[in-house]
């Protein structure tokens, strides 16, 4: 609520002002309020819980036809994730580290901090990635 608003209320309270004229105050002061831009939304947007990967193929290797892959992984799973690496001794970080470079994952453990996911949480929550090709659509996203 908007001070405005309150001190109109306070003044209604008091006695100041009679309800009709309150009620007349409060209409004035909701035309002055200045439009929201389109698409603009009234609420908050909520925080997203899952990373959903979902993958339609349609199989032509004569199996049984069209397939399905729907993942949904809670990013409280990956916040975790993220924070227990910082419990890893140093000696295991380097092994996973130098096993992930060798199998052409450049991720260095030590790097990834919560913050961090955070923020790439917040960029996700803006982009749906839609992959459409003749045999699969691949679609990642959260909700």
């Amino acid at each position: 609520m908007n001070e405005q608003r309150r001190q109109v209320l306070q003044m209604l309270a008091e006695g100041t002002i009679t309800a009709d004229e309150a009620e007349r105050l409060i209409d004035a002061l909701e035309r002055d309020q200045p439009e929201p831009p389109p698409g603009a939304s009234s609420t908050p947007k909520a925080r997203p819980k899952y990373l959903r990967v979902v993958v339609d193929s349609a199989d032509e290797t004569g199996g049984d036809g069209a397939s399905r892959v729907n993942i949904r992984v809670p990013l409280q799973l990956l916040r975790a994730g993220v924070r227990l690496t910082s419990l890893l001794p140093p000696q295991a970080v380097a092994k996973v580290n130098a096993e992930l470079n060798r199998s052409g994952v450049p991720i260095d453990l030590t790097e990834l901090k919560p913050q961090h996911l955070e923020e790439l949480i917040e960029h996700l929550d803006d982009i749906v990635v839609d992959v459409e090709d003749p045999d699969a659509k691949v679609q990642v996203f959260c909700e």
